[in-house]
């Protein structure tokens, strides 16, 4: 037996890992922002002496994140972030080939998952990498005395940031935080072009429908919502859109999609898709007033927004039909499908994002982290947006990888930007 397969883990099987490899590095390939970072790293050990732990969706591409940590120093110990997005081959590989101790399984029960995040903070790390702040609220909530070894950590999705924000408002922060999804080189790309993608391959492969001709309802118009919105359309279905938000609600209209209240919307959409980070979003009475044989799904980061608990007191048999695909028989007579058990889409039923695209949201993550450590003792305990020159240095190399140029201002154009005579 390998020192790796001896040290601590909680993964499915060590057999697994050759494949896993090989996903890793097919990841890496497409992502070379992330590999640029890595050769700096490598030779700058800026993390060289800090325990790193992450809480992210365990699969090929944020394991790539975490093998560049290592290459920077880290000591890191990894976790799931969602008990249903594990890709079980990474992670028997990043124990096998990469030392990472990694306690993540595909299908762990809750109490195994919230039990795999108190073995990261065991690690007592002086960083975190957080997807759904799971790491940083439970510091607070059960591990208060942690926070004083803390030099920052970083947040993945909107759902992290409506919590980090809170415990900013509430002045419970004790260590600052960067919402990397407030970058445009996150944002924009991720989720946009992301997570439109692998929203529809979840959908796809877990049901294997045709979405052309079909009124597809998307919940939440943010920048998730609007690559779902955008991708729906193209292929050929008639989207709807559902928001509390007047001005995305109007961007929406303007876009051409029909804008009403889920109330409405459920009476006549044929597939419903949550994509807000709030709770129950598609409650009870919405569920049973949906046509009968209609797909229900989730991509927002918590499985909160569909109301799966409250639907099942109306369901009489839950019949298994496909991986990630249940029908739901309820008390009125009509047939609900839900995808993924209400849990994240494209994590669960597909294989999330492209690795291109999760380069730009990884190397966010790296400069992070660096950031914070490069300026520890002089930020503030809050939530924090990763300077702006970041984005740009990101978005160049980006640029440079896909072999496009851009112009270039000439002085007398910057002189005439910064004038005020014409």
């Amino acid at each position: 037996m390998t020192a790796a397969m001896e040290m601590k883990c909680d993964i499915k099987d060590i057999n697994l890992a050759e494949q896993g490899k090989n996903n890793i590095e097919w990841a890496l390939r497409d992502m070379p922002v992330l590999r640029k970072i890595k050769e700096r790293f490598i030779k700058e050990q800026p993390f060289k002496g800090l325990k790193l732990s992450a809480c992210v969706h365990v699969t090929k591409d944020t394991a790539a994140l975490c093998t560049v940590m290592q290459a920077g120093g880290a000591d890191a110990v990894l976790v799931a972030s969602n008990p249903l997005s594990t890709q079980d081959d990474v992670a028997a590989a990043l124990v096998k080939y990469w030392n990472i101790p990694v306690y993540a399984k595909a299908g762990e029960t809750v109490e195994e998952y919230r039990n795999h995040v108190r073995i990261a903070l065991d690690h007592n790390p002086n960083i975190i990498i957080d997807d759904g702040c799971d790491l940083v609220a439970t510091i607070y909530e059960e591990r208060p005395e942690l926070a004083e070894h803390i030099i920052g950590s970083t947040e993945e999705t909107t759902t992290g940031i409506i919590r980090l924000q809170a415990l900013e408002d509430q002045g419970k922060m004790k260590a600052p935080a960067v919402g990397v999804n407030t970058s445009m080189t996150k944002h924009l790309y991720d989720n946009r072009y992301g997570t439109g993608q692998s929203l529809m391959d979840g959908i796809f492969r877990a049901a294997n429908i045709l979405l052309a001709g079909k009124t597809v309802v998307i919940s939440g118009y943010g920048w998730c919502g609007k690559g779902c919105a955008l991708r729906a359309k193209g292929l050929g279905a008639n989207v709807i859109v559902c928001e509390v938000d007047a001005l995305k609600a109007l961007e929406a209209v303007m876009e051409g999609y029909r804008v009403m209240p889920i109330a409405e919307a459920a009476k006549i959409g044929d597939v419903f898709m949550t994509v807000t980070g709030d709770k129950h979003v598609i409650d009870v009475e919405h569920l049973l007033s949906m046509k009968d044989g209609s797909f229900v799904g989730n991509c927002g980061h918590f499985d909160h927004e569909v109301n799966i608990a409250g639907l099942k007191e109306h369901t009489v048999e839950i019949k298994n039909i496909r991986p990630n695909l249940d029908e739901y028989k309820l008390d009125n007579g009509k047939s609900l499908f839900v995808i993924a058990e209400g849990r994240l889409v494209n994590l669960v039923a597909a294989e999330g994002h492209p690795a291109s695209v999760m380069d730009m949201s990884f190397a966010n993550q790296a400069l992070g982290i660096e950031y914070l450590v490069k300026n520890q003792g002089k930020l503030p305990n809050k939530l924090l947006t990763l300077p702006e020159e970041v984005d740009y240095m990101i978005a160049n190399i980006k640029l440079e990888s896909m072999g496009v140029q851009i112009d270039t201002l000439t002085p007398e154009q910057e002189e005439y930007l910064h004038s005020w005579k014409l």
